[in-house]
Formats: C-alpha cells, sequence, structure tokens
C-alpha cells in the first residue's frame, strides 16, 4: 500500500503516471513540482525542477544555479541518477570481487 502524502489545494492528476508519482514523493518526502513552466510563445514547455525532482536530485540541486532553463535542462540530461549509479557500482563491484576470487582460486 502506497502512503499517500496529504493532499493539498492546486493537486494535479497525473493520470496513468499518478502512483509511481505518489510511490516516488513517499521515497523523496516531497511532493513533485508543477511539471511545466509559460513559455515566450503562450504555449507551456518542461520545467526543469521537474526532471531534478524525478532524478531524485535534493531540491535546488540545479535549479538554484543561476544558468538559463536551457543550461538546467543540458546539465540534467546529462547528470546522472544517484540511485541508478549506487546500482551500477554495486553491481561492478560484485563482478570485481568474483573476477578476484577466480584469481586466487
Amino acid at each position: 500500500m502506497i502512503r499517500a502524502l496529504p493532499v493539498h489545494a492546486g493537486t494535479l492528476r497525473w493520470g496513468s503516471y499518478e502512483r509511481a508519482i505518489q510511490r516516488w514523493e513517499v521515497i523523496l518526502e516531497r511532493r513533485p513540482p508543477y511539471p511545466t513552466i509559460p513559455a515566450n510563445s503562450g504555449r507551456t514547455r518542461l520545467a526543469p525542477a521537474i526532471v531534478e525532482w524525478m532524478m531524485g536530485l535534493p531540491l535546488g540541486w540545479v535549479t538554484d544555479l543561476d544558468l538559463p532553463r536551457t543550461a538546467q535542462h543540458r546539465a540534467l540530461g546529462n547528470g546522472v541518477v544517484p540511485q541508478q549509479a549506487s546500482y551500477a557500482l554495486t553491481m561492478l563491484l560484485a563482478d570485481l570481487r568474483a573476477a578476484r576470487q577466480e584469481v586466487v582460486a
């Protein structure tokens, strides 16, 4: 069972992503930021803050830097999701340990 955070005014509907968003809210212990920001054209575009949140980065890790929106997206796009990096290192270290045991044996 997912422990959802208390509902607040302005709660967004995430459609088929609702359960995943709720799980990530609980893990991060913070709500997602609004996913879009207004563009000069009057349309909307992806907000860097939602990308930062989805990657599990600390609040403001990239978005508090004095960078244009495009540079923030570039930094986030070239970044590493900490949980994935941790898992990859765990797997690599396990392979390294196994290889060392084969050499010793």
